[in-house]
């Protein structure tokens, strides 16, 4: 590629590309290549003007060299990268405000008044059509407002005012059109299916494949708490799935031989093998916008108090006119009333102020299911958060494999892995993943896998029974027992290390020794949140009182819980919110989804369980925990910004008000001022709330 360096500091170049035009396709694709080299820490590209901003901290020649060598045709960028960008809504949104204001200032400069006025009077019919339309129905809205103002107006032939009117309206519409449908493409995105792996059932056995391979026709296994990658029909099988995400409803249903199954539903318990029947998810994209739109979930309450305020407060502006005609006997000065009133910048700033606010959230890796979940962020003074996976990395890994049998170390963490590859939660794929590194392959030998919640995991293994998990359930649940002069290994082994207990016909056959380090951000994250409003924090888990309590006294949280099952999560979410207190509940495991449901916010890592994030109403990137602060601050910034509308919205007509029935401005004036206002607190309101850093 050839391009100029326009500015230049140490760790940022800004480049100008040259070239004729880039198109949104072309600067999403020279940022997919840029981001992707080494050393650099962050890309802009503005397609408009060619130039691209990169920061980076590796060697500015090779940098230099990358982008010498960078050709359109050669980069593939992946499809749910092309999928995922809004520079197309974009641009398109602002060509259509450019246009609207390049065609007002050139019919003020160039249409003689007459021509202006012909065209006022033929776009006002719109509106006075959607005014009287709104009062056959029998409400006094919004809409009968808009239409009597502009209507007074032509009726007075004063079409300047008229024309102002309908001008700054029709870009309070684009401004809001625009930010909404931004926030909800962006909210369905990160809600759509982001399935890699799947089980794909052929010739009597179970082969992990990429999704990607998949065809209509083919057989796939879904087992609990994983999400139904494709639409399709059960042929065998059993099970209660979540399909909240697709039809609306709160309690499982029930699915068995000959049911249809949906894509991107959630199976909470048993397992089912589904005939596959459509690959591309159904257009699920299109069914979650559709969700979404229709969704009270994108509504706070203080978002649906301001639209029923301002519906209100429109028979109250109506009968302000009528009264200051009455008492006057002054057209203008009743005018001045009617030209100004709080129901339109109260229906636009609000929405937008929430939206835009998702849209902020979203570009912290963190996905909002709707403005009342910020509310909630905003009122919570408790915490509780899981430890595995949550409070600690979101990878621990296997340190030691202690044997209680003659048997190779390696042997018996490749039967580990062979039972714990099914089930995704950390301390499972910690065991996968070493065997991984290890080298070691493990083809299924056992029987059907049976996923004991908050336990561990029985199965059959060339006719012997088999457990791995908790030390509760292999030795209390299951009964089994240590080998005989294996009672001094067993108490050795390092206490400081979680522990998978594996046991074979009732036989502990070894030890499995997990770090789970905490994150290097928890401690900070847990100050940070309390600096923004917690007033208590907990932490829940089902691991030992021994391990519970070193990561509490680390981490620095207020009350710990150690060997909880899942009811108790959720009985200690419950009994909180009894008390009065406004509760977020932050898991990634299936065991935290009945806690998730319980809390007023329910808050999953991303890459957990399918379950928890289809249960909870916000998802954060499972890369740093210090996003939970950024949500906390978003949601209290806007509280603080909707107040602050309020405030500015009442306060400023009022006094625009005032001083038209004073004679001291003119209704064209107020009518300007009002609309002006009305813009420039809805763009303040699409605004971030988090500075930049």
């Amino acid at each position: 590629m050839k391009f100029i360096i326009k500015h230049e500091i140490r760790g940022r170049i800004r480049i100008h590309a040259a070239q004729s035009r880039m198109s949104a396709v072309q600067a999403d694709t020279l940022a997919y290549y840029v981001g992707k080299l080494e050393g650099v820490t962050s890309v802009k590209v503005q397609e408009r003007v060619q130039d691209a901003v990169i920061c980076y901290t590796g060697d500015r020649e090779t940098l230099i060299l990358a982008l010498r060598q960078f050709a359109y045709e050669n980069v593939e960028v992946p499809e749910q990268v092309l999928a995922s960008s809004s520079r197309a809504l974009n641009s398109e949104y602002w060509e259509k405000l450019v246009t609207a204001v390049v065609l007002r200032a050139g019919s003020k400069m160039f249409l003689p008044y007459s021509i202006r006025s012909v065209i006022a009077a033929v776009k006002s019919v719109k509106y006075l059509w959607h005014g009287i339309c709104t009062l056959a129905h029998g409400k006094l809205e919004v809409p009968v407002l808009d239409g009597t103002a502009i209507g007074v107006s032509v009726f007075r032939g004063d079409m300047e005012t008229a024309s102002s009117v309908m001008f700054l309206l029709g870009i309070g519409e684009i401004l809001e059109e625009w930010t909404h449908k931004k926030s909800v493409a962006d909210l369905a995105r990160s809600m759509s299916l982001h399935v890699e792996k799947v089980w794909l059932q052929r010739d009597g056995q179970e082969i992990l494949v990429p999704s990607e391979q998949i065809e209509p026709g083919d057989k796939v296994v879904v087992r609990m708490g994983n999400m139904v990658p494709f639409d399709g029909v059960v042929v065998t099988g059993d099970g209660m799935v979540n399909q909240a995400s697709m039809t609306g409803e709160s309690i499982p249903v029930h699915k068995s031989e000959g049911s249809t199954v949906y894509a991107g539903t959630v199976l909470e318990e048993g397992e089912l093998t589904v005939l596959v029947r459509e690959v591309t998810g159904s257009g699920k994209f299109d069914k979650i916008v559709s969700m979404i739109e229709e969704s009270q979930k994108l509504k706070s309450s203080m978002e649906g108090k301001a639209e029923h305020l301002a519906d209100r407060l429109v028979p109250y502006t109506l009968g302000g006119t009528a009264l200051v005609y009455l008492l006057t006997r002054n057209v203008t000065k009743a005018l001045a009333v009617l030209m100004v009133d709080f129901s339109c910048a109260l229906k636009l700033a609000m929405p937008i102020s929430v939206l835009s606010a998702i849209r902020e959230a979203g570009t912290y890796d963190v996905t909002v299911k709707g403005g009342r979940y910020l509310e909630a962020i905003a009122e919570a003074d408790t915490i509780v958060f899981d430890k595995t996976g949550t409070l600690t990395k979101a990878k621990p890994t296997v340190v030691d494999v202690v044997p209680f049998v003659d048997e190779d170390p390696d042997e018996l963490l490749r039967l580990a892995a062979c039972m714990e590859e099914h089930f995704p939660h950390s301390m499972a794929k910690a065991v996968v993943e070493a065997a991984k590194v290890r080298g070691l392959s493990h083809d299924e030998r056992h029987a059907k896998v049976e996923y004991v919640v908050a336990h561990g995991i029985s199965t059959t293994i060339e006719g012997k029974k088999a457990v791995i998990g908790s030390q509760h359930f292999v030795f209390e649940d299951e009964k089994c027992v240590i080998p005989e002069g294996m009672q001094e290994r067993f108490d050795a082994v390092p206490e400081e290390y979680s522990h998978l207990y594996l046991a074979v016909e009732g036989r502990l056959v070894a030890i499995i020794c997990i770090e789970d380090p905490l994150r290097p951000e928890a401690v900070d994250v847990i100050q940070g949140l309390k600096k923004a409003g917690i007033s208590k924090v907990v932490m829940m888990t089902g691991d030992s009182d021994r391990t519970a309590r070193a990561v509490a006294s680390k981490v620095g949280v207020d009350e710990y819980y150690s060997e909880v099952l899942p009811e108790d999560k959720a009985s200690f979410v419950d009994k909180e919110r009894s008390a009065g207190r406004k509760v977020i509940m932050i898991g990634d495991g299936i065991n935290d989804s009945p806690a998730l449901s319980a809390a007023d916010v329910g808050i999953a890592i991303s890459d957990g369980a399918e379950i928890a994030r289809e249960i909870a109403d916000v998802t954060i990137s499972a890369d740093n925990l210090e996003e939970l602060v950024k949500l906390k601050q978003i949601s209290n910034g806007l509280i603080k910004r909707i107040h602050q509308n309020y405030r500015v919205i009442v306060g400023f007509n009022m006094g625009l008000i005032i001083l038209g029935v004073a004679g001291i401005l003119q209704p064209t004036t107020s009518a300007l001022f009002h609309n002006t206002s009305t813009l420039l607190i809805s763009l303040k309101s699409m605004t971030d709330l988090l500075p930049e850093v």
